[in-house]
């Protein structure tokens, strides 16, 4: 795909303010509009400045685009970097005017493809609300399960006095609600991008990620875990102790229980509105046979079992 620069496309230059990306905007499109223009390409001129302002209008947005390095070229041959945009989210509908679906292929590889709706024209003024923000973040299972309030440090792109987009990290206090799961968002009103001409910022949404844990794994309500256990305690029974989110319980292990084998503790899943249950999955793991002692007693259980586990394939 080719590279396209958004700047060029608007005339400005790459530290230009958000008041100059809109005044930039307005002026073109007003030179470009199929409607009125006689420009020769004026519709193709007027789509390519909607994608340029697509991005360049969201601060999020920009402070993204301009991690990409400065000196491609446009319509050179370009390939966005691995995780080139790490730390961003991009949701939400554009309001260029532009159909979506006719924004380049650099467009939907960097930032997917967004609806848009109308122009607004007083949206594109000096006054209006920030921006929402969204980004993800981490947390472990245990702050689900227990609530809890958290720090965290996120980067975040803000507009500076002068107009100016900088990304600063920012460190919050969030509070974990008890039984949140991944996937749900948590909002923080008026800490998003700041509004123009004085009007309220706009908000952060936070969007929940659990941290890989060595113990659990989650799915929508419920808590996995792999429980090993010794060839008897599955072939006999047993109890034993098994550690949970909430704290270790005693757990009872049918007599002749199988590998895979799941056992349930209800409600001890998430605690969401309707609690989930907690799954142990039975993992055999047989004892190692580093001694001359242990390998005589494998000979010994070899000798005493008729046992032949590929009876059933017919081999």
């Amino acid at each position: 795909m080719q590279y396209k620069d958004y700047y060029k496309i608007m005339g400005l230059t790459r530290n230009a303010t958000q008041d100059k990306v809109k005044r930039a905007y307005r002026k073109l499109a007003r030179k470009y509009h199929p409607d009125v223009s006689k420009e020769r390409d004026a519709e193709a001129k007027f789509k390519e400045l909607g994608e340029a302002y697509e991005v360049l209008q969201y601060p999020e947005k920009r402070a993204a685009y301009d991690r990409l390095d400065p000196t491609w070229e446009a319509s050179e041959n370009f390939t966005p970097p691995p995780n080139w945009n790490e730390g961003f989210e991009f949701k939400g509908p554009g309001f260029t005017g532009g159909d979506a679906s006719s924004f380049s292929d650099f467009l939907g590889q960097l930032f997917g493809r967004t609806g848009s709706h109308p122009v607004n024209r007083e949206q594109h003024g000096f006054h209006a609300r920030g921006k929402d923000i969204h980004t993800k973040v981490y947390i472990d299972l245990e702050d689900s399960v227990q609530g809890t309030t958290r720090n965290i440090s996120l980067s975040a792109p803000e507009i500076d006095a002068q107009g100016y987009v900088q990304v600063k990290r920012r460190s919050l206090n969030i509070k974990i609600p008890k039984g949140i799961k991944p996937g749900q968002h948590i909002r923080l009103s008026g800490q998003g991008a700041p509004g123009s001409g004085g009007d309220e910022a706009g908000d952060l949404l936070l969007e929940i990620a659990f941290n890989n844990h060595p113990l659990y794994r989650v799915s929508e309500t419920d808590i996995y875990m792999d429980l090993p256990v010794t060839p008897w305690e599955a072939k006999l029974g047993a109890k034993i102790k098994v550690p949970t989110p909430e704290g270790s319980v005693d757990l009872k292990i049918p007599p002749h229980s199988r590998q895979g084998s799941k056992l349930r503790l209800k409600g001890h899943g998430l605690p969401t509105k309707i609690p989930g249950d907690f799954f142990v999955v039975l993992k055999i793991v047989l004892p190692p046979a580093h001694t001359e002692e242990a390998k005589a007693l494998y000979q010994k259980m070899q000798h005493e079992f008729d046992f032949n586990p590929r009876l059933s394939l017919g081999v």
